[in-house]
């Protein structure tokens, strides 16, 4: 069933999670337009094994973070979002891709056992869904990912070193790196985008900063 879940589930998560974010940490994340056209349900994309086709519309009434991610770091902290707020209406989103320094060069059939072998190694499984790897920027961009960035600020103005960026052209509304993540409202609107560097720590503070206003505004 979708919807918010009800009950004072925020006041405990407050305590337990949420730190007080100084001011740089405030400029790593961008509140996203809010009047684009249409939603993440018009969309969906194939899971990592290519067995299933997942429309997003079966996340309906539910709070959905998008994260482009190579098989190299942070796979450990979105499952501890994944399963902190998970239960109450969070779904995390991992879509591989080559483009930022060529740092996912595998094929969709290693990526697993990369995870669960080499890093982050011992036994690692997430408990989030992957999608297969595909661009997230340039000509062949996945469409979900070019309506993210067309709801949604940039995060940063300006790219790093060209060298390392795998794709043509480059736009300003570009994601700029690995771990740039989107959160989309129960509705299925983007909400908020944050930089790739912003520590999952401020994501999640954010994210249940706003389920609170979500609550308060029912």
């Amino acid at each position: 069933m979708g919807g918010w879940p009800h009950g004072a589930w925020v006041l405990p998560l407050v305590l337990a999670g949420l730190t007080q974010p100084g001011q740089s940490q405030e400029r790593e994340k961008v509140k996203c337009y809010g009047s684009v056209q249409g939603t993440i349900y018009d969309y969906g994309a194939l899971t990592l094994d290519g067995e299933e086709y997942i429309p997003f519309k079966k996340y309906a009434g539910k709070m959905v973070l998008f994260v482009n991610v190579p098989r190299l770091c942070l796979h450990a902290e979105l499952n501890a979002l994944q399963n902190e707020l998970g239960p109450y209406g969070l779904v995390v989103l991992g879509f591989p891709s080559n483009q930022f320094g060529k740092q996912e060069p595998g094929q969709n059939s290693e990526i697993l056992p990369a995870l669960k072998y080499v890093r982050p190694g011992g036994g690692f499984v997430p408990n989030f869904q992957l999608f297969q790897k595909g661009d997230v920027n340039g000509a062949k961009e996945q469409k979900v990912y070019t309506y993210l960035k067309n709801a949604c600020p940039p995060v940063a103005e300006e790219f790093g070193n060209p060298k390392n960026l795998f794709w043509e052209p480059l736009r300003n509304h570009d994601i700029k790196w690995n771990f740039e993540k989107f959160l989309v409202g129960p509705d299925g609107v983007p909400v908020m985008r944050w930089y790739h560097r912003a520590n999952i720590a401020v994501v999640k503070n954010d994210i249940i900063d706003y389920m609170r206003q979500q609550q308060q505004a029912q």
